[in-house]
């Protein structure tokens, strides 16, 4: 997750210094032994509830899904994050039972969200992406080095939304490189055996979340 997140350089325009805060958690709500088990959704019915133009509004426009890359990934300075290995360093998707992903420009590119969709049992669910979250709150900051490009990191845990979905977790990462700063927020909601996460520009996050769990959690 770590570097799908660096793949998005426009996230946002917002270079505002990342603030720790010790007193809030990214994770609350219910674990997931104490939610009924539901059968996973297809990946084509994740597809379908995936956000679109027309949820969204004007001036979004749809990005190409990027072909998968295998630059080399290293973590410097976080040892929970290197020891994920896999797929929370080398770009690809989480490896849970079913997935789908969409992304979008907003503003003439200056600014960027994206949703993921993914389906498995629960406690797969909720333990991957808590064990993801954790690793990466975890260190106040770091170094990636993706394709012998440094990258300085800064993570903050932020209060997640509550009332909505069984578990939430929520964090903010600012990537720096070449003299530039982006923030991006990241929002995660496990509603039963489907987990949402938004990540991009804060404010884009913050307008479009709701609007996302709705459709995501919508019955046929």
């Amino acid at each position: 997750m770590t570097a799908a997140l660096l793949a998005l350089p426009a996230c946002s325009t917002d270079a505002t210094g990342v603030k720790r805060q010790t007193t809030s958690s990214a994770r609350t709500g219910k674990p997931a032994d104490a939610v009924p088990k539901t059968a996973a959704l297809s990946s084509a019915a994740l597809k379908s509830r995936l956000l679109d133009p027309s949820d969204l509004g004007s001036g979004y426009l749809r990005k190409p899904e990027r072909p998968a890359q295998h630059d080399d990934v290293n973590v410097i300075g976080c040892p929970a994050l290197s020891e994920l290995g896999g797929d929370a360093t080398t770009g690809g998707t989480l490896t849970f039972l079913r997935k789908a992903k969409v992304a979008f420009t907003y503003g003439g590119n200056s600014a960027e969200i994206s949703e993921e969709l993914y389906s498995d049992g629960a406690k797969k669910l909720s333990d991957g992406i808590a064990r993801i979250f954790d690793a990466m709150t975890g260190c106040p900051t770091y170094q990636v080095v993706a394709g012998g490009t440094p990258i300085d990191m800064a993570s903050q845990k932020l209060p997640a939304p509550q009332g909505i979905g069984d578990e939430q977790w929520s964090q903010l990462l600012r990537f720096s490189v070449g003299g530039r700063s982006t923030v991006v927020k990241q929002t995660a909601i496990r509603d039963g055996s489907l987990l949402l996460i938004v990540s991009g520009s804060p404010a884009l996050v913050d307008r479009h979340l709701d609007k996302a769990l709705t459709k995501a959690t919508a019955v046929s």
